[in-house]
């Protein structure tokens, strides 16, 4: 599960760059924004994955 998972947060880490790009190139705060909030949303979900991953591996051991 960890392989789609990391294809997809490349593909937003790639989004977010062409978004920021276009930002600096067009001088526009918005794109610069919603570059960064795509590249916080990668980020999150990677951690939430591994929390998860933690957690769940956890509650297993538990019960």
């Amino acid at each position: 599960m960890l392989i789609p998972i990391l294809l997809f947060d490349v593909a937003l880490v790639a989004w977010s760059l062409h978004l920021m790009e276009k930002a600096y190139e067009n001088k526009e705060f918005s794109l610069m924004l919603a570059g960064t909030l795509v590249a916080l949303a990668a980020a999150a979900m990677l951690v939430v994955y591994f929390l998860m991953g933690h957690c769940m591996t956890y509650l297993l051991q538990v019960s």
